[in-house]
């Protein structure tokens, strides 16, 4: 039986690598996306499936906890139990702390933080039931080294891992792993519309002279979700190219 698979913002630009190499070693999945998006979701949907991937798309708002636990009933009641959870889900709202609003703040816990409470928290007593359970909370190069003009997206990505620690210890003896994947900067759309000159002088940090392709994220995450790696807890995989060692 495949192990059902959520990946939250799973039709982003990691979240779609993440998704396609989960469904390509055997798992369903099943890709959240916000309600805006589902035209868009729709043609990523068909897209995989004619590649003969076994995925599927629904759609839910992960910064309100009501709207996680609709979004996870439906997915139990139409695939079974979700044996593992991606929380890639993530914005950014990129100012100087003189200039943040409060709007800006909190739209940014709410999305990157509190929807990792909000989506694991309906999927955990299942999982403690069964025995077994994948937990893969997608966090930042910028959690663990701060980024200027991003309080409010450093602090929700620090906070993930710290999320991780601590749920890792309560996962631990009953067969749930959790754990982090920290990216550095990566090939996406969203990179990709830097202006020139910035983004050369990111990859010019960078000590691999390169940003990561997405599938090296999801190498990292299919690695944590793999059954033959249920010894690895509560760690932080850093996949970035060596911009910040720790």
């Amino acid at each position: 039986m495949a192990r059902v698979a959520l990946v939250t913002g799973g039709i982003g630009g990691i979240g779609s690598e993440i998704c396609t190499r989960l469904a390509q070693d055997g798992c369903t999945v099943i890709a959240n996306h916000i309600p805006q998006e589902t035209a868009q979701a729709e043609t990523w949907k068909a897209e995989r499936i004619a590649a003969g991937l076994k995925v599927d798309i629904i759609s839910g708002d992960v910064s309100s906890f009501e709207d996680s636990a609709r979004m996870i009933a439906e997915i139990v009641a139409k695939h079974g139990p979700i044996e593992v959870l991606v929380n890639c889900a993530g914005i950014t709202r990129d100012t100087t702390f003189k200039k943040m609003t409060a709007v800006q703040w909190q739209a940014v816990i709410n999305v990157n933080l509190n929807s990792v409470f909000n989506v694991t928290r309906q999927v955990w007593d299942g999982m403690l039931e069964r025995g077994y359970g994948r937990v893969v909370n997608i966090s930042s190069v910028n959690g663990q080294r701060g980024q200027f003009g991003q309080t409010n997206y450093s602090a929700a990505k620090a906070g993930m891992h710290g999320f991780t620690m601590a749920l890792a210890q309560e996962g631990a003896a009953k067969g749930i792993t959790v754990n982090t994947v920290s990216p550095g900067y990566v090939d996406t759309p969203m990179t990709l519309a830097m202006d020139e000159g910035v983004r050369n002088k990111i990859i010019g940090g960078i000590p691999m002279r390169r940003m990561a392709q997405p599938a090296e994220i999801a190498s990292a995450v299919a690695f944590l979700v793999a059954d033959a790696n249920g010894y690895v807890t509560g760690a932080n995989i850093p996949v970035n190219g060596g911009l910040f060692m720790h």
